[in-house]
C-alpha cells in the first residue's frame, strides 16, 4: 500500500557505524517513472493523476477467497491482495516498484542496528476512530510477540516465524513509545531484513482497540484447520483507504468501502467488491461480460485478446523465479551431483522461454532476479547439451534413470501461468536424454504443497514472487533450516549452506553484505551443490476493462486500487 500524501522515498544507508534510514522527497510529480529512484513503471491511462472521488464500484475477479482478514495470520496473495486496500505499515513500497518508503512512519534511524527509532505520521486514525500513535505501534508489535500455541505453529503466524521467530532466540526484543509519534523498537541482533522486513502486508498496524474487543489473538488449530477469532472474521480495523464492510461466503463476495477520514488521497471508487471466480477461463467472461472491471494472472496466450477487445494487459515487471526442485530425501539417487547435473543439461530452457513463456521472460541463473542486491551477474547459465547429460548419467552409473516429476493441477502462478504445459516441456526433455519419467500431479491447495514441503517429491516444480527486494527473502525462504523444500540436510554442504545464509543476513555493510551473496549465490550454482534448478523469470500481467483509470501494476503483485477510477 502506498499513500499518495507522502510521495517520499526511504533510502536505507549503508550499515556501518552508524545505520540511517530517512524520508527523501522522491516524488514532486504524480509519475512515478520520474521519481528519484529512476524507476520506469508502466500503468494505464491517467495512473496518478489526481482525480476527484467517484461514486463507482470496482467489481475484481479474485482467483480464491482470503483465508482471513487479519494479514498476520495470512500467507497467502488472495487474502494480502484484500487486506493491503485496508491495512498500512510502518514501511511501504514504492508505486510501481520494489524499493521501501515512508507509510506510517516518516523515517527511521539506528545508530548500532540494534535500537531503530521511527518517527510517524501525525493526525492519522483507525477506521474505528482511534488514534495512530506510538504506543499503538508498540501494541502491535507486543501483539505480534505473545502467541498461543496454534498462533506459533508454521502454519500459523507464518511470516513472523519465519522473519522474527518465537521465544528466546526472536529477533524482536522490545518497543517503547518515548512519545506520541516516536516509537523506539529494539532487535536481537543485526540483520539485512530489519527494518524492510516490515514492508510486508503481515505487519500491517491494526487497531489496538479493536484487536482487543474482538479477541485478535484468539486464533486456534481444530484439526488440521484454524478457527480464527471474531476480529479476523468481521471486524478487520486498519488506516487505509477501504474499510472492511462484509464477506458473503455463500455468494463469493468481499465488500469495501471508501474510508471518507482517510489521512491520505480519497480512493477513487466508493466501493471495492472482490468476487471469488476461481477458473480462469469463467474470469475472462466476466470481464468481457462487463460483470467484473479486472483480474489478476490473465493466461499469456490470451492477451493479445483481451487487448484487441479493448481491455488493457498491464504487464508487471519480473520479481520472481520459477525453479525445479530436486529433494534427495525423497529419492536418495539424486545425492549424486552428476544426477543433479544431468538433469539440469537436459533441460532446453532457452526454447521453454521462448515458446511457453510471455514476452520479457527470462531464463534464469540463480535463484532471484538480476534487481536484486547480491546477484551474482558473473554466473552463467548451465547449457543445454543433451550428450553431456547422458555422459554424466552414465559416469554415475544411472543411465537407466527413473524419477517422479511432481507438478499441481487447479492453479495460476505469476512465474508458472500454465503448470501442465512447464510439465510436458520439461518430461519431452529429460525423456530426450533417456531419463523416464513417473507422472505426479495434484491439486495445489489439494495435497501438493504440502506434500512437497514435507520432502515428499523428488522433482517438482515451484517458485516465489519476492515481498520485498532483498536476497534473503528469496534464499532463505528456499534453503533455510533442516527441513527445507530441496532437502539439503542429505548433503554434506549442508551446514556451509545455513551458516553462509546467516553470514549473509548478519552482515552490517551493505557492500560486504551484497559480495557475501554473490558468493552464496555461485557455491548454489556450482556444480558441487546444485540444490535445485533455476528455469524462469516471466512477467505476470493483470487485466482491467477500457473504463479502468489508475491502477499502476506492481513487480510485487501488491497493487494499490484506491488509485483507481471508473469512466462512464
Amino acid at each position: 500500500m502506498k499513500n499518495r500524501k507522502v510521495g517520499a522515498l526511504a533510502t536505507a544507508a549503508a550499515l556501518a557505524l552508524v545505520l540511517t534510514s530517512c524520508a527523501n522527497s522522491a516524488r514532486d510529480t504524480d509519475d512515478p517513472a520520474e521519481a528519484d529512484n529512476g524507476g520506469d513503471a508502466t500503468q494505464t491511462e491517467g495512473a496518478g493523476d489526481e482525480a476527484p472521488a467517484g461514486d463507482a464500484t470496482f467489481v475484481f475477479g479474485a482467483a480464491g477467497a482470503p483465508t482471513t482478514f487479519d494479514p498476520f495470520y495470512a500467507s497467502d496473495g488472495e487474502t494480502f491482495r484484500v487486506t493491503r486496500q485496508i491495512f498500512q505499515n510502518l514501511i511501504g513500497i514504492e508505486e510501481g516498484g520494489t524499493e521501501a518508503v515512508p507509510e506510517l512512519a516518516t523515517s527511521w534511524e539506528s545508530e548500532d542496528g540494534l535500537t531503530w527509532t521511527f518517527e510517524l505520521q501525525e493526525g492519522v486514525t483507525f477506521h474505528d476512530g482511534t488514534p495512530m500513535d506510538a504506543e499503538a505501534v508498540c501494541a502491535n508489535f507486543e501483539r505480534w510477540a505473545d502467541q498461543n500455541e496454534a498462533g506459533q505453529s508454521p502454519s500459523g503466524a507464518y511470516y513472523y516465524g519465519n522473519d522474527f521467530g518465537f521465544g528466546e532466540d526472536s529477533l524482536y526484543e522490545s518497543c517503547e513509545a518515548t512519545d506520541d509519534l516516536t516509537a523506539e523498537i529494539v532487535v536481537s541482533r543485526v540483520t539485512g531484513k530489519f527494518p524492510m522486513v516490515l514492508s510486508q502486508s503481515s505487519y500491517a498496524i491494526q487497531s489496538p482497540t479493536a484487536m482487543e474487543e474482538y479477541d485478535a489473538n484468539g486464533i486456534a488449530l481444530e484439526g488440521e484447520a484454524f478457527v480464527f477469532p471474531e476480529y479476523a472474521q468481521e471486524h478487520p480495523t486498519g488506516t487505509g483507504p477501504f474499510k472492511f464492510e462484509a464477506y458473503d461466503n455463500a455468494g463469493g463476495t468481499v465488500t469495501l468501502t471508501r474510508n471518507d477520514d482517510f489521512w491520505g488521497d480519497a480512493a477513487g471508487v466508493s466501493e471495492l467488491v472482490f468476487k471469488i471466480i476461481p477458473d480462469e477461463n469463467a474470469r475472462r467472461q466476466e470481464l468481457e461480460a462487463g460483470t467484473i472491471q479486472g483480474y489478476d494472472l490473465p493466461n499469456p496466450v490470451d492477451w493479445q485478446a483481451l487487448e484487441d477487445n479493448g481491455n488493457q494487459v498491464l504487464i508487471r515487471d519480473p520479481f520472481n523465479i520459477l525453479y525445479l526442485a530436486l529433494n534427495p530425501v525423497a529419492d536418495p539417487q539424486l545425492e549424486d551431483p552428476l544426477v543433479r547435473q544431468a538433469l539440469y543439461h537436459a533441460l532446453n530452457r532457452d526454447q521453454f522461454v521462448s515458446t511457453q513463456l510471455p514476452e520479457g521472460a527470462e531464463v534464469a541463473t540463480q535463484f532471484m532476479p538480476s534487481t536484486v542486491s547480491g546477484y551474482d551477474e558473473s554466473i552463467e547459465a548451465y547449457e543445454y547439451d543433451v550428450d553431456k547429460a547422458k555422459q554424466l548419467l552414465e559416469e554415475a552409473g544411472k543411465s537407466d534413470l527413473t524419477i517422479e516429476l511432481w507438478y499441481p493441477s487447479e492453479v495460476t502462478r505469476p512465474y508458472m501461468p500454465d503448470p501442465q504445459r512447464v510439465y510436458d516441456a520439461v518430461k519431452a526433455d529429460w525423456e530426450a536424454a533417456g531419463i523416464t519419467v513417473e507422472t505426479i500431479t495434484q491439486p495445489w491447495a489439494g495435497g501438493y504443497i504440502d506434500n512437497t514441503q514435507a520432502s515428499r517429491a523428488p522433482a517438482f516444480f515451484l517458485g516465489w514472487t519476492g515481498d520485498l527486494n532483498s536476497a534473503d527473502n528469496f534464499l532463505c525462504a528456499f534453503f533455510c533450516g533442516d527441513d527445507n523444500q530441496f532437502g539439503t540436510s542429505a548433503y554434506d554442504w549442508h551446514g556451509e549452506l545455513q551458516d553462509a545464509i546467516a553470514a549473509a543476513d548478519a552482515e552490517a555493510d551493505e557492500d560486504a553484505r551484497e559480495e557475501l551473496y554473490k558468493e552464496l549465490n555461485a557455491n548454489i550454482m556450482s556444480p558441487e551443490w546444485l540444490p535445485g534448478l533455476p528455469i524462469s523469470h516471466s512477467p505476470p500481467a493483470i487485466v482491467v476493462g477500457p473504463n479502468v483509470q489508475g491502477l499502476v501494476q506492481s513487480p510485487l503483485t501488491a497493487e494499490d486500487f484506491s488509485t483507481v477510477t471508473i469512466s462512464e
